[in-house]
Order: C-alpha cells, then sequence, then structure tokens
C-alpha cells in the first residue's frame, strides 16, 4: 500500500524499515541525513505531478513510502489483552485515525472495528501519525460475535454515551471494552443490548458533545488508570 504524508514516513522509515519497499521523494531535504543513506537503495526521485498522482490529489509533502499491505489481527490474539477499543459503525479515517492514535499513545492493548466490510489502511495509518503500524486492529461486520467472544473470556462493556454515569466516578474492571458509536447513530441497538455499563463525559458547559475522537482520548486515559 502507499502511505505519504511527512510524519507518518519518517515513522514509518524508523520503526518499520523492513515493511518499506520503496521510498519516493519528491521534495529535496525531505529525509534526515540518516535515514537517506540507510534507505538509500530504496529511494526513487519523482516529479511533483508524479507524487500527486500517487497521492491522488492529498497533501504529501514531499515523500510517499511504499509498504507491505496492513496485516489485521485475529480475535484470538486481541483477546488476550486487557483493555480493548470497540468502533460500532465508525467509517470516517480521519476519526479512526485520531483514536488510533491516542489508543496507542494513552495504554490501549487493540482496537476492533465493527459495523463495516473494509476500511483504508493506508488513509487510518496516515490520519494516525504512524500508530497504526504499532497497533494491533482489525475488523469484522458483526459486533455481537465480538461481544459474544470476549463475554467469554470475561470482559466487561462500557459503552460512551450522554446519559452515562460520569466517567471520573467510574472505577473499571481489569478487563474493559470501551465502545465507541459512530458520531451521527451514537451506540447501535445491538450494542446498547450488550453493555454492562454507560459512561460519560462530564461537561462544564451547555454543550451537545465532543468529536468521537476527543471523547475516545478522554474515555482512554481515564480507563487506563482508574482500574480495580
Amino acid at each position: 500500500m502507499i502511505i505519504y504524508g511527512k510524519q507518518v514516513c519518517l515513522y514509518a522509515l524508523e520503526q518499520h524499515p523492513d515493511t518499506i519497499t520503496t521510498v519516493y521523494v519528491a521534495k529535496k531535504g525531505i529525509l534526515p541525513q540518516k535515514l537517506f543513506h540507510e534507505h538509500h537503495d530504496k529511494i526513487k526521485f519523482l516529479e511533483e505531478k508524479w507524487a500527486q498522482s500517487m497521492s491522488k490529489g492529498g497533501n504529501h509533502q514531499g515523500i510517499l513510502l511504499e509498504v507491505s499491505d496492513f496485516e489485521q489481527s485475529s480475535l484470538s490474539s486481541i483477546k488476550k489483552n486487557d483493555f480493548i477499543v470497540v468502533l460500532d459503525g465508525l467509517t470516517d479515517v480521519g476519526n479512526i485515525g485520531a483514536i488510533v492514535r491516542s489508543a496507542y499513545a494513552l495504554g490501549a492493548d487493540a482496537i476492533i472495528a465493527t459495523g463495516v466490510k473494509q476500511l483504508n489502511f493506508a488513509a487510518i495509518a496516515r490520519t494516525s501519525s504512524g500508530a497504526l503500524l504499532d497497533m494491533p486492529f482489525m475488523v469484522t461486520h458483526n459486533i455481537l460475535d465480538v461481544f459474544n467472544e470476549l463475554q467469554q473470556v470475561g470482559f466487561s462493556f462500557y459503552g460512551a454515551a450522554m446519559e452515562g454515569k460520569a466517567v471520573q466516578d467510574t472505577v473499571f474492571e481489569p478487563k474493559r471494552v470501551l465502545v465507541l458509536g459512530s458520531e451521527g447513530k451514537g451506540l447501535s441497538k445491538k450494542a446498547r443490548s450488550k453493555l454492562d455499563h454507560m459512561i460519560s463525559i462530564e461537561m462544564k458547559h451547555a454543550f451537545d458533545s465532543l468529536n468521537v475522537s476527543a471523547a475516545a482520548a478522554i474515555l482512554i486515559h481515564r480507563m487506563g488508570y482508574a482500574v480495580k
């Protein structure tokens, strides 16, 4: 797959060099000297028009990488962890990427995207600033199958909803799942039917809600520490 943008490409070059097939450079001096020498044999210089074509008009910032296709984790490996984030019907790669970035930085162990058949992993890698490359992640259509599997190994489910208990007043089970619904529809009926608890972020001023990725960061941070 092709990823582009300075931050994600430099991260991949530094942390995942073995996954990189080709380094496409369209801007002189974009690579630090150390990385230029380390990947010299893989570098190809591009004219701007070709870089624009490869990035499909995106902001490539002068560098693109051809990397191995993203390998999804299996549910059997994910359920060995303690703290999992489940996305219920989220499709926006900007929001998903931001959630992946926060989840990786703040200590969630894995992410499962449900209610969708496929996602653009190259775009998520870009919008997560490369965090996707290090985050166990899988896509599955049926959220109930996921819940049933996780329930069998002792997970408790916490859904993010405006009517939930304030997150700062909640202490979480050691094996825990945070379920995040889409911004338009919120949590699905299927998800709600399986939840053990509803949690929310208390607002200081009268306001509808936070962007789902901002809410995710707050909830993940709290759930990482307030554990029984």
